[in-house]
């Protein structure tokens, strides 16, 4: 197990390296007790408590969303262990602007290849998946996860579910839509990761208000497994990065340390996935789309437009420089382009040091 000098020291040298890339906030998907028996200790109640002691000194180089988990990180989790977590979630931070707990983290399925994502679709042995929610049956975990989403609602907590079988994402969509006629909020709750979303849960998406958090490097790595155990047609119409791009639902991701975290190859890798552009003005509309899929869109999921996300007066001095102009190349150039400067709330935290200056 590491200790907490150790996660003080990991928490650094990722801000260092965000830094470099440009990235001025992300977002921590699950952290908290649930985690404290973890195998790392990588995502226990410890880690967040390393975020508050940095936040305090000042040493933290990019603003911080943090979303608690109650379960084990990729496994199972409990209603009633949930229940407890959230009335005993300490939301308060000195400075919420910099580090937030946003709300919470479920883990709804698994993923496809492991025929773990809960799908209408057969797999190879005639299964359908399931759900990692506790239960005495699949329609006991179905009624948990439910009251999950509905306890965090009622909360006013936002909830990131990571939901990857279209069964899990209908029922996910289901329930927040239930939550939302009872007791209006807008907290923006989200799906992560949703490989097997279809189009109407796209528009369904969209019309409450959520969002999907997608992955496109994990498209283009997984989709062959994804063939060999649901086949051709469903990987085909998977990871829909086109369709909620158009519905204004898309935050790219990078799902952190499954793929690296630089925005700039999941730009590359949403590109690839949909496709040659038409011409060079759709080209363009693309880059732009994406480029707002990781500014704009996530400062929206965040609950946070009204001051971060773009660059306008009195917004926060949030911002990357480029070497060059990124609509004056193609997505699968922009990984090229080097971050020279980044900002965040008007404080210089990276400068790139131009080759062999640092030998003069």
């Amino acid at each position: 197990m590491t200790s907490r000098a150790e996660r003080r020291a990991a928490i650094l040298r990722a801000g260092e390296l965000l830094a470099s890339l440009g990235i001025t906030s992300y977002t921590e998907p699950g952290i908290g007790p649930g985690e404290d028996d973890g195998q790392t200790g990588c995502f226990g109640q410890d880690v967040f408590d390393a975020y508050v002691e940095l936040e305090a000194e000042g040493a933290l180089r990019a603003r911080v969303n943090v979303l608690a988990l109650f379960g084990l990180l990729d496994g199972a989790s409990s209603l009633e262990a949930f229940a407890a977590g959230l009335r005993g979630l300490d939301r308060e931070t000195s400075r919420p602007d910099r580090l937030r707990v946003a709300g919470v983290k479920v883990f709804g399925d698994g993923i496809p290849p492991m025929l773990q994502a809960w799908t209408r679709h057969p797999y190879p042995d005639g299964s359908h998946g399931g759900l990692l929610v506790d239960g005495a049956d699949l329609a006991d975990r179905e009624r948990n996860l439910r009251a999950m989403i509905r306890l965090a609602h009622d909360a006013g907590l936002q909830v990131g579910v990571h939901a990857t079988g279209d069964r899990t994402i209908d029922t996910v969509i289901d329930e927040v839509a239930r939550a939302v006629g009872d007791r209006p909020a807008d907290l923006r709750h989200y799906v992560i990761h949703g490989d097997l979303a279809a189009p109407a849960s796209i528009e369904r998406l969209a019309r409450l208000g959520m969002g999907i958090n997608v992955q496109a490097g994990i498209a283009g790595a997984t989709s062959g497994w994804l063939a060999g155990v649901l086949g051709e047609e469903v990987a085909r119409a998977a990871w829909p990065i086109d369709a909620a791009l158009r519905a204004g639902v898309l935050s790219l991701s990078s799902d952190a340390p499954i793929l690296g975290p630089d925005w700039r190859q999941g730009i590359a890798a949403a590109d690839a996935w949909m496709g040659a552009p038409a011409d060079d003005a759709e080209r363009a509309a693309r880059m732009g789309a994406l480029l707002r899929a990781c500014t704009v869109a996530p400062a929206r999921q965040d609950r946070a437009e009204a001051w971060k996300g773009t660059l306008a007066p009195g917004m926060v001095a949030d911002l990357a420089v480029l070497e060059t102009d990124p609509f004056e190349v193609t997505p699968a150039e922009l990984p090229a382009v080097a971050v020279e400067l980044t900002v965040v709330d008007g404080d210089i935290v990276y400068e790139r040091v131009p080759a062999g200056a640092a030998a003069e």
